[in-house]
C-alpha cells in the first residue's frame, strides 16, 4: 500500500518460493541471477537469497522508496525472471510488502 505519507519511505520486500520436485537448481541459478543487478539498481538499500533447510528460497529486499520498487520491477531483467518462474515454482510465490517503520540507517560512502 502506498499513500503520500509512505510514498518515500523506505519498503521491504519479502517472501518465500517453494521450487517444484526437481527444479531446486534452476530456481536456486535464477534467483542468483537477480542478486547482483538488482543490487545495482537505484534504491536498492538490501537484497538478499536464502535457502532455507526445507529447500525453500527466502528473499528479502529493502528498497529507498515504493517508486524504486515499482521501478525494478518493470526492469527487462525481472520482467523475463517472473515470465520464467511459474514452471519453476509450487505454488504460488508467498509474498509480503511492507513500509519500513524503524529508522533505516544512514549509509557511509
Amino acid at each position: 500500500m502506498t499513500t503520500a505519507s509512505t510514498a518515500s519511505q523506505p519498503v521491504s520486500l519479502y517472501g518465500f518460493l517453494t521450487p517444484r520436485p526437481g527444479h531446486a537448481d534452476e530456481l536456486r541459478k535464477l534467483l542468483m541471477d537477480l542478486v547482483e543487478p538488482s543490487r545495482g539498481h537505484d534504491g536498492s538499500l538490501q537484497y538478499h537469497l536464502h535457502e532455507q533447510e526445507d529447500g525453500r528460497f527466502f528473499l528479502y529486499e529493502v528498497w529507498r522508496s515504493q517508486e524504486d520498487l515499482d521501478r525494478h520491477n518493470t526492469t527487462p531483467l525481472l520482467r523475463a525472471f517472473m515470465d520464467e518462474l511459474p514452471q519453476h515454482i509450487e505454488g504460488a510465490p508467498e509474498a509480503y510488502f511492507g513500509v519500513m517503520r524503524s529508522p533505516y540507517p544512514a549509509i557511509v560512502a
